[in-house]
């Protein structure tokens, strides 16, 4: 049995909670989407333990992670990976987004490609100008704080019958995580977005864009992003929405898989970035001891 160690990183006073399956195996960052956590991962973390050591942190206000009273602008999300990197000594992981968690990871990715050695963007917030506005100005903050209100098991049964085709263990998970959301964890979607354009095109190292037929990103924006940087391949899973590895995890996971070997079989990268000085561990980055083991997939 898979079995995830729990563990905290400390930056810049933000602490970052994290579940991690371990083993002396290519490291493997998994970022979730807004109203998400790390544990959401965890059925796909079962099924790559053997080969990756999967790392699936929470984002700040999600989770068991702090929640500041600002600060979740897209490039703090991007700080406190980088700073989760450093912290716990990740040698060149590759890096996987989801949503939020896709955007982030571009974010990452264009900043410090010498930390990372490959990245997988699932469905990312590449949202236009006015799409952003359009979010921003509906009634997703409130919607949530109504749910914040319901008893745990009505959700579970509005979110089944939104989504019957998911796992029964995928369902309670993502119930588990939107409850542990908080109203701050939004301020995510208060317009501007980062560029994704110039964001796509400096990024350095190889780029698997994973979307389903009906998300965010279309084939056609996929396209077009393949034609600013000659390093993106695309992968498109059909009766998948936007939440593409819970509506389709089997055809999902062989999509990435590929894409995951290779890279991680590849001539290992410099990273310079994963790399501590002992200045650099006496700092603000500090990572505990891993906590006692749980149980995958409770």
């Amino acid at each position: 049995m898979t079995h995830l160690m729990s563990g905290v990183c400390e930056a810049d006073r933000i602490s970052i909670h994290y579940l991690r399956t371990g083993g002396d195996k290519p490291p493997l960052l998994l970022l979730h989407g807004l109203t998400g956590n790390g544990a959401c991962w965890t059925p796909l973390a079962r099924s790559l333990a053997n080969e990756y050591d999967v790392v699936m942190p929470d984002a700040r206000g999600h989770g068991q992670s702090s929640t500041p009273l600002h600060g979740y602008r897209y490039e703090d999300h991007a700080r406190d990976v980088m700073a989760l990197i450093h912290g716990l000594g990740l040698s060149c992981p590759l890096l996987l987004g989801h949503s939020m968690g896709g955007m982030t990871a571009a974010v990452v990715a264009s900043q410090a490609a010498g930390m990372i050695r490959g990245v997988i963007l699932v469905d990312p917030t590449f949202l236009s100008p006015q799409r952003q506005r359009e979010v921003c100005d509906s009634d997703v903050v409130e919607q949530h704080r109504r749910m914040l209100g319901r008893d745990r098991c009505d959700v579970l049964a509005r979110l089944t019958s939104r989504h019957a085709r998911r796992s029964a263990e995928v369902l309670d998970l993502l119930v588990s995580a939107r409850l542990q959301t908080r109203i701050s964890a939004f301020d995510v979607l208060t317009p501007p977005n980062p560029d994704y354009r110039p964001l796509v095109r400096a990024i350095a190292v190889p780029i698997l864009i994973v979307i389903g037929d009906a998300g965010v990103v279309s084939l056609e924006m996929a396209r077009e992003l393949q034609g600013l940087n000659a390093r993106i391949r695309v992968e498109q899973i059909q009766d998948a929405g936007h939440g593409v590895p819970y509506d389709q995890p089997e055809r999902f996971e062989a999509a990435i898989r590929p894409f995951l070997r290779a890279v991680a079989a590849a001539r290992r990268p410099t990273c310079p970035g994963s790399v501590r000085s002992r200045s650099d561990q006496a700092l603000q980055t500090i990572a505990r001891s891993p906590r006692p083991q749980m149980p995958a997939g409770l």
